[in-house]
């Protein structure tokens, strides 16, 4: 295995990501990075963060109709959704 480059762990935990990683992985301030452990070490790679509806299309649906008209407010989306299973 190359080593490129090297970095120092700071007091909270953080590593700056070297300059010239950033390029070859075409980071950018806001970049999203993952982190595999292998038996030689740590593997950093670039990756996508895409976020998730915890309700399907045809719940979404039933959501917007119970806002629409007067009704009830849950707690928590768990809540929200074992209501709209008995719908």
């Amino acid at each position: 295995m190359t080593i490129i480059e090297t970095a120092k762990i700071t007091t909270k935990g953080q590593v700056t990501i070297p300059n010239r990683v950033r390029k070859i992985l075409h980071l950018k301030e806001g970049s999203s990075v993952a982190f595999s452990l292998t038996k030689e070490g740590i593997v950093i790679l670039p990756c996508k963060v895409t976020a998730e509806s915890p309700y399907s299309t045809a719940e979404w649906g039933k959501i917007e109709k119970m806002v629409s008209e007067k009704g009830k407010t849950y707690a928590d989306p768990a809540a929200a959704k074992r209501h709209l299973k008995n719908l």
